[in-house]
């Protein structure tokens, strides 16, 4: 490989020493792969507001009940939501905070005027 064009070796090390290993960056690839989907972006944005069950979300999103299953044992299996049984209810929570500053920083960053 040759030279490199702006980066001096100092930077080039810093850069490099920060780099995430390949299985910490496969992690990450999945994790943001979440976001890329509209319907579990949209499950996100709601998630991020309250706590849901399947109904309330198949409702409010105008979704069938099975897709919205479906795209929440993939953010279960991701670990981004969670569950509670609240008798024959699951109630669904975002499992971490993050999850929540990453959706409303992107958001943030999409808003008009």
């Amino acid at each position: 490989m040759g030279d490199f064009l702006l980066l001096d070796e100092k930077s080039k090390n810093e850069i490099l020493r920060f780099m995430p290993p390949a299985s910490v960056i496969s992690r990450l690839a999945d994790y943001f792969q979440n976001f890329a989907d509209f319907t579990r972006l949209r499950i996100i944005t709601c998630l991020s507001m309250s706590n849901m069950c399947v109904n309330d979300l198949s409702k409010l999103l105008e979704v069938n009940q099975t897709t919205v299953s479906h795209q929440l044992k993939i953010l279960k299996s991701q670990n981004l939501v969670t569950y509670r049984r609240e008798g024959k209810i699951l109630v669904y929570r975002l499992t971490s905070g993050l999850v929540e500053d990453t959706m409303m920083t992107a958001v943030n960053a999409f808003k008009v005027g």
